[in-house]
């Protein structure tokens, strides 16, 4: 990025309601994909994730974003999302082309499987930073700098009662709202609680950490995953294990992955309950992937978890739990 400095997102923090009316927040659907900075520079397009790797030749269907900003050179911050046959984000769908980067398996999933880039923030236009800006003048600036296309589009802010967003997010079967403060500049790199997280249903990310085999009809296949978080203290803390939500396909290139990654000692350095590890297969805990989950046991564990999906754009060390 010649020109551009890099930046790295602002992050929000979860709560479990919205902020109370009159506290000078607007409201954005939160959207279940995949986040991504949006480099354009010389009329050409970057899309860098949140862990800073470039994912551009992924998503081919946006490159027109940068013939669509009027000539200008920008940052941009959004999220990537797939959609489902109902027409609703879905992560399921987005996941075989997160770690996709062979040109003609690329071509073919982005007419089977198209994305759409939802925008919401701009950080830099031109020579300029614009993230000392208040929340309310980048959006405006943004809306007037994005031209929308067929697989990009800046959807709207909502300034009405949050809790009437919130119950349509529910409705549309969105994952939940985003109340960000009025007057709030952009944090690069920060977890701000001038960015607010209200989710429909509860997710975590989790560090793969080994795996059981299965029995019945996954006899020779994995049973479960083993699954860890960071505490604190930045110590890998075992977060139980996951065991539903898995397609075979999904099952046998996890198979692939941990194959290589195989260890001889549990990550972890704490002493682990002997049925939940009893013929355990240990790996190294490089890999992240997503759960959606009931609730936080007493113990630290993801009470009924099910899987989702791999996140490839985070790394283990960001894992920790959120409340």
């Amino acid at each position: 990025m010649r020109g551009l400095p890099a930046y790295p997102p602002m992050t929000g923090q979860a709560a479990g309601r919205l902020p109370e009316p009159g506290e000078n927040y607007a409201f954005e659907m939160k959207w279940d994909g995949v986040r991504a900075l949006a480099y354009i520079e010389g009329g050409r397009l970057r899309l860098i994730s949140r862990n800073a790797r470039d994912i551009t030749v992924a998503y081919p269907e946006t490159y027109g974003l940068a013939e669509a900003v009027g000539g200008h050179d920008l940052v941009l911050d959004g999220e990537i999302v797939a959609f489902d046959r109902r027409g609703r984000p879905s992560f399921e769908a987005l996941q075989p082309r997160m770690h996709q980067r062979q040109a003609a398996k690329i071509a073919r999933l982005a007419v089977a499987v198209p994305v759409a880039y939802l925008l919401f923030d701009v950080l830099h236009v031109d020579a300029e930073p614009v993230i000392s800006m208040p929340y309310t003048a980048r959006r405006e600036l943004l809306e007037e700098l994005v031209t929308p296309g067929d697989h990009w589009d800046v959807p709207p802010c909502f300034r009405d009662d949050g809790a009437h967003v919130l119950a349509e997010s529910r409705r549309l079967g969105l994952e939940g709202v985003m109340a960000k403060r009025l007057a709030s500049p952009y944090r690069p790199g920060r977890r701000s609680p001038d960015w607010v997280k209200v989710k429909n249903f509860r997710t975590q990310d989790v560090v793969v950490c080994g795996w059981r085999p299965g029995a019945g009809r996954r006899a020779g296949m994995i049973g479960s995953l083993l699954l860890g978080v960071h505490d604190e203290g930045g110590r890998l803390r075992y977060a139980g294990s996951v065991g539903t939500g898995f397609t075979e396909a999904t099952l046998r290139e996890l198979a692939v992955r941990l194959a290589r990654l195989k260890r001889e000692t549990s990550p972890f350095d704490e002493e682990l309950p002997r049925e939940d590890t009893r013929g355990a297969y240990w790996v190294h805990p490089v890999l992240v992937g997503e759960v959606r989950f009931g609730e936080w046991t007493g113990d630290g564990r993801l009470r009924h978890p099910s899987w989702r999906g791999m996140r490839e754009d985070k790394n283990p060390e960001d894992v920790v739990r959120e409340e």
